[in-house]
């Protein structure tokens, strides 16, 4: 009686999801997979989230430097790779140091990176050594035993581990701080093994229509999901969503997939804080990284991190022209205008680049989420608030696009337990 009382009602329980991130499609999605029609309430005018890209000037422009990294587990779960045409990074940096370019990659991987990487001067031979040792590790190595692993910054790690200081400065730190959006590299060595071993056992890639091709895929599998743009929340209650408008919707069942602090009462004073970071795109006349590979400036103290080629990718829409993207984590407080200035002196000064011009500065405040004891995943009844309110975004586990499409998901499936169990 209870299966069948659950199954002729599904389309009638009111199930909504606050946000229409990657988090919250995947929760639409796996509630539509077991046969309910939950409705998304959208702040703006699309979906993403944190994940948009824009159409500027004939470019198509990323809300920061985001790739995929093809072997998060839930991606290939819940996305078609071939669909997204996906654009392949080497796997490598090219290092601008002492006025000259150093390549150097996983010639194991890509055989083109093999002569740069011994005879790039940058680490030891001891330090080339220890980072195939350490690639052999985290192969072998669980993403659960990862995440149970104790925590320490990601530099005592690489300390603990033997590696010079020399290489840590020089590729290390700039590599990572422009992943983890902080240049300390005080981000947990759980991060880092994840992040290293995604990387290691698969590629970096920018869907061929830029990162907002992944959200808009998960969009058109959806079949019976309401949604509703340029809709604002105001308060959420246990059964009731006020809107900005006075609107009171009601709600058998919701899912918070955004900051719920600013949305429910008793949660006032748990924000989360966020680490940000700008990332400016230019035209330029030609490139001086010849092959698919981010450039890092190694230099500390430097506002630029990490500069990328978009048009080096079979991305861009106008080809006339080199697009490049500048990530600043640390602005220095200076002023949009100082910053832009000081960037163009930097890529000219260190890298040789001429800037023809900027096509757009993004100040993105909230880019990734600061947390503490970093989890992989969780059991569908953690992501519950309160009888009928549940949690999801990848502010649950640990700031990945991975980790969004796993608390979207067992955000999910813990109301759909929910339901289960009342009914």
């Amino acid at each position: 009686m209870k299966r069948s009382f659950v199954t002729m009602n599904k389309k009638d329980l009111k199930i909504h999801i606050i946000g229409a991130g990657v988090s919250g499609l995947i929760a639409a999605r796996v509630l539509e997979n077991h046969g309910f029609s939950p409705v998304i309430i959208e702040a703006t005018d699309r979906v993403g989230g944190r994940v948009k890209t824009d159409l500027i000037g004939g470019y198509r422009l990323d809300h920061g430097f985001q790739v995929l990294l093809t072997a998060y587990p839930a991606a290939q779960k819940y996305l078609d790779y071939k669909a997204l045409e996906l654009q392949k990074f080497l796997p490598g940096a090219s290092i601008f140091l002492n006025n000259g370019q150093k390549l150097i990659g996983d010639p194991l991987r890509s055989p083109s990176l093999l002569f740069s990487t011994l005879f790039s001067g940058i680490g030891t031979i001891s330090d080339k050594i220890r980072i195939l040792k350490l690639n052999l590790y985290l192969k072998k190595k669980s993403l659960t035993t990862i995440f149970a692993e104790n925590e320490q910054t990601t530099h005592s790690y690489l300390t603990n581990l033997g590696f010079s200081e020399e290489i840590i400065t020089n590729f290390f730190k700039p590599f990572f701080s422009g992943i983890f959006l902080e240049t300390k590299l005080e981000t947990s060595s759980r991060m880092f093994e994840f992040v290293y071993k995604m990387f290691g056992e698969g590629h970096a890639t920018l869907p061929k229509s830029g990162i907002e091709a992944i959200p808009k895929q998960l969009l058109e599998n959806l079949k019976t999901t309401t949604l509703k743009y340029n809709t604002k929340v105001e308060t959420l209650k246990e059964t009731e969503i006020t809107l900005k408008d006075g609107t009171c919707l009601k709600s058998d069942y919701t899912i918070i997939a955004t900051e719920a602090s600013e949305l429910v009462s008793n949660l006032k004073n748990q924000s989360t804080a966020w680490k940000s970071c700008v990332t400016l795109y230019f035209e330029t006349d030609a490139r001086v990284i010849a092959k698919k590979l981010i450039g890092l400036i190694s230099k500390p103290g430097t506002l630029v991190n990490n500069i990328f080629y978009n048009s080096s990718l079979d991305a861009r829409i106008k080809p006339a022209n080199e697009l490049l993207s500048v990530t600043v984590i640390d602005t220095q407080s200076l002023s949009h205008e100082v910053l832009i200035e000081a960037v163009k002196e930097e890529l000219q000064s260190y890298c040789g680049i001429t800037t023809t011009k900027l096509i757009k500065l993004y100040h993105i405040p909230r880019a990734l989420p600061r947390l503490d004891n970093l989890k992989y995943d969780m059991m569908p009844s953690e992501t519950r608030l309160s009888n009928s309110l549940f949690l999801a975004g990848d502010t649950q586990l640990n700031g990945s696009l991975n980790a969004a499409m796993i608390s979207g998901e067992r955000a999910a499936l813990g109301v759909i337990g929910a339901v289960s169990a009342t009914h």
